[in-house]
């Protein structure tokens, strides 16, 4: 039958796979919020009607506060891996560059949602804070710092990657097999570094360190946000 057919389907069971994890769902919802985020800026951009924007407004403002509610106690997370990437007898990383920025990374991210945790009751309107915009700017502020770190780890790799690729013999089965090898990581880490640059327009533009308006905000973080998709929907494959 033709229900049977799309019920075992294996996309289907390779999608509800995708959903069961925090960090899928976080990503589409992600996605739809920097989404209606840009599509309010061009709805405004173009004349468009209070009736028409307020509902793709509403979506982003409701998304972002959802989002912010998942991400309550995630920094704990992050100071682990923090402390895993500066243990260098634990450490998978060997080289030191790649195992410093991994550990700014850690702590740039823990500080942030530790401050946009901080932050909680008074989004929700259960608590008010003279002090929340405060905190949220130092969210942001930690947020960038941690982005950095992952791009210079990503520009640094790409380095190493192009000094590896220089001693491979690509005549030899050996040298075939390194030289896919390191193509792969390539294409990984510049997704990454892509990813990255998106990523910062939202903390340099909410800082007003550079003038991003929303359109480009939001259309950046679509961008970054259907990469974060395809990464996590290939992790559960």
């Amino acid at each position: 039958m033709v229900a049977d057919a799309v019920i075992y389907h294996p996309t289907v069971s390779h999608y509800l796979k995708f959903v069961a994890t925090t960090t899928g769902r976080d990503k589409l919802l992600r996605t739809v919020q920097y989404f209606a985020r840009f599509y309010a800026w061009y709805l405004l951009r173009t004349n468009g009607t209070r009736s028409e924007v307020a509902p793709w407004d509403a979506l982003k403002k409701q998304l972002g506060l959802a989002r912010k509610l998942l991400r309550v106690g995630k920094n704990v997370e992050h100071l682990k891996a923090a402390a895993i990437a500066a243990d260098a007898s634990s450490s998978k990383v060997a080289d030191p560059v790649l195992r410093y920025t991994a550990v700014g990374r850690q702590l740039g991210y823990a500080a942030y949602l530790t401050f946009d945790a901080a932050t909680v009751l008074d989004s929700l309107g259960v608590r008010k804070w003279e002090g929340a915009k405060r905190a949220q700017r130092e969210a942001y502020r930690f947020w960038a710092v941690g982005i950095l770190c992952s791009l210079v780890a990503q520009t640094y790799t790409l380095y190493r990657l192009r000094e590896r690729e220089a001693k491979v013999d690509k005549k030899e089965g050996e040298g075939v097999v390194e030289s896919k090898r390191i193509a792969l990581e390539r294409a990984a880490s510049q997704l990454q570094l892509v990813s990255d640059l998106c990523d910062l327009t939202a903390p340099t533009a909410a800082l007003g360190w550079i003038g991003f308006d929303d359109g480009f905000v939001g259309l950046a973080g679509t961008v970054s946000s259907l990469i974060g998709v395809y990464s996590q929907w290939k992790k559960t494959a």
